[in-house]
């Protein structure tokens, strides 16, 4: 059997494998290239207390969330 695609006669076959093909390359082109160089380096830890991220509704929460953090970091470390 065979389809009639912009009037030529289309074989199955060379449609299945376009469509395998078509998803292994999109799925490639997506996994692949960016610069890993930059992702290793914004993984390095930073202090609690000089962590900008760190934002709340008022300073008092701010300050709550610095402690709190840094209270589970040095369980974090004491139990292993």
């Amino acid at each position: 059997m065979s389809y009639t695609i912009a009037g030529r006669a289309i074989k199955n076959e060379y449609i299945a494998l376009g469509t395998i093909f078509t998803t292994i390359g999109v799925a490639l082109a997506s996994t692949g290239g960016g610069d890993k160089s930059t992702a290793s380096s914004s993984s390095t830890p930073v202090p609690v207390s000089d962590d900008k991220t760190i934002s709340g509704d008022s300073p008092e929460e701010e300050d709550f969330i610095r402690q709190f953090v840094a209270e589970a970091e040095k369980s974090e470390k004491g139990g292993h």
